[in-house]
């Protein structure tokens, strides 16, 4: 009797332990899924696209340019058009301008040209008025 007791005791012992380590490697495996999830998809740059993140050539880093940048609007919006902003981020000392546009996967580096603009051949940036000028017509504003 004493034998069959200490037989079907271990056989329940194995059995919990061979349960829980089952248990564990669901629960691993339900870690991986989740995380993926979280994690979302990524860029060229390894930003976090979901997270809103992009790339920042003046930072060197993934940002969200909602939260760092200055919010410009367009000027002209016709009515029941979604308002869609663009964004401008200065460099550390201010010598440079990234212009993050909308619809674009690429960012537009000015230079400082005089004391409150920044300009290429097509885009000119004011910093008196805070005005985003393309090809010489007043395109976006900050409010």
């Amino acid at each position: 009797m004493k034998k069959v007791v200490v037989l079907s005791l271990g056989f329940f012992v194995l059995t919990a332990c061979n349960k829980a380590k089952n248990d564990s490697s669901e629960n691993t495996e339900e870690q991986i899924t989740t995380e993926e999830l979280i994690g979302g998809e990524k860029d060229k740059h390894g930003c976090l696209t979901a997270a809103g993140e992009t790339w920042s050539e003046l930072q060197q880093g993934c940002i969200q340019v909602f939260e760092v940048g200055q919010r410009l609007n367009p000027i002209e919006v016709a009515e029941g058009e979604a308002v869609i902003s663009t964004f401008v981020l200065f460099n550390d000392d201010r010598s440079k301008l990234e212009l993050f546009l909308p619809n674009k996967n690429e960012t537009i580096i000015l230079d400082k040209n005089e004391e409150e603009l920044y300009q290429n051949d097509t885009f000119r940036f004011d910093t008196k008025d805070l005005t985003l000028y393309i090809d010489d017509k007043q395109m976006y504003k900050a409010e």
